[in-house]
């Protein structure tokens, strides 16, 4: 058969990369075509992303693949990080920058919409986990402190399908990131307008909900003119990174394991084909995002390598660059066990002085403190090994059943220290990979839309076909239990403070 191409334009929090598919038939070779940082900037005393260098740089990204001899791409697909959003005008022109999810407009915000709506009717709803920044809480601040803003809207588009909406002139909401708002009503299947109306929001600024794998349509003119690209047709993928990056995991149908997308989230769960809402799972506070083909993400949001890479860029501001490579290996030769924080600590939201952070939970929980640069990540890395398996057991519990092991996903894998430490803290065995994960799923999406795949599970043996796993066996067994149950005390006494 004759190849197909198509590109997925992957945007990550921190940075963003053009990636090439061309499906054979049997597997899919991934060319990175375009990488670019994704710095959010503080404006006025917000921080905001910069979506116009974003989709000036996915442009590039369209260039490139051209002169590079594939003007013949077929369809492109787009996924980012959740719940952020951008404003359209009537004129459908963006309504300054868009908020970013770390900004501190949401600080307290929670608190003053559960005297609205109390919390347990907005999980029974929406069945989401509890962040400050989910959508909802962004619209109900900007309401409350910029009302001006929101008067002036039109349309509010969540960010892949704002970047779909540059390239196509198409408005829709994609299934998968309309669920990460909690705004998704879990019965209805649609916007929960009742929800909104309890707090003041205007629906009608909200977009049509379509599945993921939508066909949107074919770029604008001026859009295949610039770039050169000019028969694809842009797909509304999974827009959620999580959603592509599940769809991905090389698992056969009826398998039972655990994932983890590991990067600067970690997202640990399992893929269900019904949401869990009930009083269990609002226990524990777990979340129900949406998949491909209608599936549930069950799934708990815990803070990931965030702290690492913050911890990595301080002392690089005061000490210059480092290579992973040399930051390993001061990992292994520092001593383990001194000290634990949780990951999930509100403190380590909002970047800047991470270090001092984390010396000032140790000091706090009465823990020593930890000094050099291995001894901080390695506080980091084992804390955030032993935080899976206190997730994985709470979501066991809720289940009812055992999870014999888990599928890591996305950037962390190349993390082998922590892939290792996962596998020793959760006592059951890590398969890490594929890396490009996000990428991958995005790619699978778009060859079950152009029909290549008949359903997801045929697209996950295309992609475990096409990747690389690597397994990580338990080890230290007893070393690692003692080290869990002093972590369950230190987070513990962190939340009583």
């Amino acid at each position: 058969m004759a190849t197909k191409k198509i590109i997925t334009f992957d945007y990550g929090a921190t940075s963003g990369r053009g990636i090439l598919g061309e499906y054979d038939g049997s597997r899919i070779t991934a060319t990175e075509l375009h990488r670019f940082s994704n710095d959010p900037v503080r404006v006025t005393g917000h921080l905001t992303w910069d979506v116009l260098r974003l989709f000036f740089e996915l442009k590039a990204g369209l260039i490139k693949a051209a002169i590079a001899g594939h003007k013949d791409i077929e369809s492109i697909g787009v996924d980012t990080w959740g719940v952020d959003f951008g404003l359209l005008n009537a004129y459908g022109q963006l309504i300054g920058n868009p908020f970013a999810y770390r900004d501190e407009l949401t600080e307290g915000e929670m608190e003053r919409v559960f005297g609205i709506v109390p919390k347990k009717e907005i999980y029974d709803r929406t069945g989401l986990q509890f962040l400050r920044f989910n959508t909802l809480f962004q619209l109900t601040a900007i309401k409350e402190k910029y009302p001006e803003i929101l008067a002036g809207a039109k349309d509010l588009l969540l960010m892949p399908d704002l970047i779909n909406y540059l390239l196509t002139g198409v408005k829709a909401a994609e299934f998968s990131i309309v669920s990460t708002t909690q705004m998704f009503n879990l019965q209805n299947r649609d916007w929960d307008y009742e929800l909104l109306a309890k707090l003041g929001i205007d629906p009608s600024i909200l977009q049509k909900i379509v599945p993921s794998g939508t066909m949107l349509g074919g770029l604008l003119p001026d859009i295949a003119e610039e770039t050169g690209i000019e028969n694809a047709r842009v797909c509304a993928v999974c827009g959620h990174d999580t959603g592509s990056a599940v769809l991905a995991i090389p698992m056969d149908r009826g398998e039972r394991c655990v994932y983890l997308s590991c990067g600067t989230w970690s997202l640990l769960g399992v893929e269900l084909s019904a949401p869990r809402n009930d009083d269990a799972a609002f226990a524990i506070d777990y979340t129900n995002e949406g998949g491909f083909d209608n599936t549930t993400r069950f799934l708990k949001n815990i803070m990931g390598l965030w702290i690492y890479t913050e911890v990595k860029r301080e002392f690089e501001r005061r000490e210059g660059e480092v290579d992973y490579d040399t930051l390993n290996a001061e990992v292994l030769a520092a001593p383990g066990q001194k000290c634990y924080i949780d990951p999930d600590d509100d403190r380590f939201m909002t970047p800047g002085r991470m270090v001092r952070k984390i010396r000032e939970y140790c000091r706090e929980t009465g823990q020593p403190e930890p000094e050099t640069r291995g001894e901080v990540l390695r506080c980091v890395l084992e804390s955030l090994a032993l935080k899976y398996r206190y997730a994985i057991e709470q979501l066991e519990g809720v289940l009812g059943y055992y999870l014999p092991c888990m599928r890591a996903l996305g950037g962390g894998c190349k993390n082998r220290i922590l892939m290792q430490f996962t596998a020793n803290a959760i006592r059951r065995p890590v398969y890490a990979g594929p890396v490009e994960a996000t990428a991958f799923g995005n790619m699978a999406a778009q060859l079950i839309t152009l029909g290549e795949a008949k359903d997801r599970w045929e697209a996950r043996q295309i992609v475990a076909r096409s990747t690389d796993i690597e397994s990580y066996e338990p080890k230290d067994g007893e070393t690692w239990g003692a080290m869990y149950e002093k972590f369950k005390e230190i987070i513990t006494k962190g939340a009583e403070k």
